[in-house]
């Protein structure tokens, strides 16, 4: 097998991206590379010739070369280290590229990501990780992971598709978007000085709202992205995009899921249901932002933390905006961080379906850009507790405990391994939500249950 990596500089918004494709190596087949925005490489191999293999360029992109700038890298690199070439595509003499090698080591690593810059002795300095795995029979892909709802009975299978477009066997988005709402609820009561029943109420309502909202959420993502999903691995077996629901079947679900949303947020006052309703704008306008910005975890930040204002106004009658407004802005960057980090599961899929995001954005600074954001929210949440006048346990706990483990979730992440980036994301909602929280609930009871 050959691997060839192709350099095409992009406009400005994506000048960092390095696009690479793999070219299987067989006789005198030829494969076309993934993307028709590559080069188009095909690769001839002539047995009985002591040329070796010969690479050529089809005349059809000889227009398409001619546009790009005065020189174009194209770096071939060997699984055998010892061999690596540099050639330069100029405008006079871009008919026929062609190089010789005595042999061809074929020995293949047992899996792609022992494949390492080490691999080639000079790699280009734009070459980034990111790597495509070869499929082996051109339409194999990985097993759809085990779930929950695959063990429901015989007399629930209609209702499948339907769960399974609300993700509840994925209760890490309810997480996510419960936990800012946790944060404003219990520093109200503690400010306010409320009984225990007050946070306990409403962090249940409001725990059932963000299973109900998310679920909306998700139906609505489904329904703008069915085409876009069906050309990623990950998610080409979501219900819409797998043809199990259909669009008029997952609208006629959709306004099942909002009634019961408006049930939820019709026990609150009247001005804690009219913040709510607003929200409703950005979950809509997410799914199309992917679309015209390289930035729609922006809008997806300020989606999931819009709790914070509406969980201080459901326990207070008004948001206090002096409070609300930083701790709502550090969520919007702990938002952003989390989801970059989830957005880098599916990059090479998402340049194929034309998807944008952060992760593209920054292909090679993420882990800077998510260093950045991690600082503004602690700074954010400091800032928040010294308005609202928190003590040492919240310090040490929603503000200290809460850094070391974003610190070392910021180091430790591997953007090339989906399996990890999954993990990190998780761990945003299983352990960084929670830690928040329980310095809030620990100045809770030190300061109303205790006096």
């Amino acid at each position: 097998m050959l691997l060839i990596t192709v350099y095409r500089p992009f406009g400005q918004a994506r000048n960092q991206i390095t696009r690479k494709c793999w070219v299987r190596y067989v006789n005198n087949l030829k494969f076309q590379s993934i993307d028709p925005s590559f080069f188009l490489l095909t690769i001839a191999h002539r047995p009985h010739s002591s040329s070796g293999p010969q690479l050529t360029l089809p005349s059809r992109m000889i227009p398409s070369l001619a546009r790009c700038s005065t020189a174009r890298t194209i770096h071939r690199a060997f699984f055998n280290p010892s061999f690596a070439s540099t050639s330069s595509i100029s405008r006079p003499s871009i008919r026929q590229l062609t190089t010789t090698r005595p042999s061809l080591n074929t020995h293949i690593p047992s899996s792609p990501s022992q494949i390492a810059h080490k691999d080639a002795s000079s790699p280009h300095p734009s070459v980034t990780s990111e790597l495509i795995h070869p499929q082996t029979g051109g339409s194999e892909t990985l097993p759809a992971p085990k779930s929950i709802l695959d063990k429901l009975p015989g007399w629930a299978a209609p209702a499948k598709p339907y769960l399974a477009l609300t993700r509840i066997d994925k209760p890490i988005g309810s997480l996510l978007l419960f936990w800012p709402c946790t944060w404003s609820i219990t520093m109200a009561s503690t400010v306010l000085h409320l009984p225990i029943t007050t946070p306990l109420f409403y962090i249940s309502l409001f725990g059932l709202g963000a299973l109900i909202m998310r679920g909306a959420g998700c139906t609505i993502n489904d329904m703008w992205d069915a085409k876009m999903d069906a050309k990623v691995d990950r998610t080409k077996s979501r219900p819409i995009a797998a043809g199990d629901v259909t669009q008029f079947q997952a609208l006629s679900f959709l306004g099942l899921q909002l009634s019961a949303g408006l049930a939820v947020l019709t026990q609150l006052n009247w001005y804690s249901i009219v913040l709510g309703a607003s929200s409703l704008s950005l979950v809509v306008l997410y799914p199309f932002m992917k679309r015209i910005t390289y930035y729609p975890q922006v809008v997806f930040g300020m989606t999931f933390n819009w709790g914070v204002f509406l969980g201080w106004s459901a326990v207070a009658g008004v948001t206090d905006w002096t409070i609300t407004a930083p701790m709502y802005l550090g969520g919007i960057a702990w938002g952003i961080a989390y989801d970059l980090i989830y957005a880098h599961q599916d990059k090479l899929d998402d340049v194929k379906a034309g998807v944008k995001s952060m992760a593209l954005r920054f292909p090679d600074s993420s882990r800077t850009v998510i260093s950045v954001l991690n600082t503004t929210f602690i700074s954010m949440l400091t800032l928040t507790g010294h308005l609202a006048g928190m003590g040492p346990l919240y310090y040490l706990v929603s503000c200290g405990a809460t850094a070391a483990h974003l610190a070392w979730q910021t180091i430790t992440v591997n953007f090339d391994d989906r399996a990890d980036c999954w993990r990190k994301f998780c761990s945003n909602g299983y352990i960084t939500g929670g830690l928040v929280w329980l310095g809030i609930a620990a100045e809770y009871v030190q300061n109303v249950l205790m006096v």
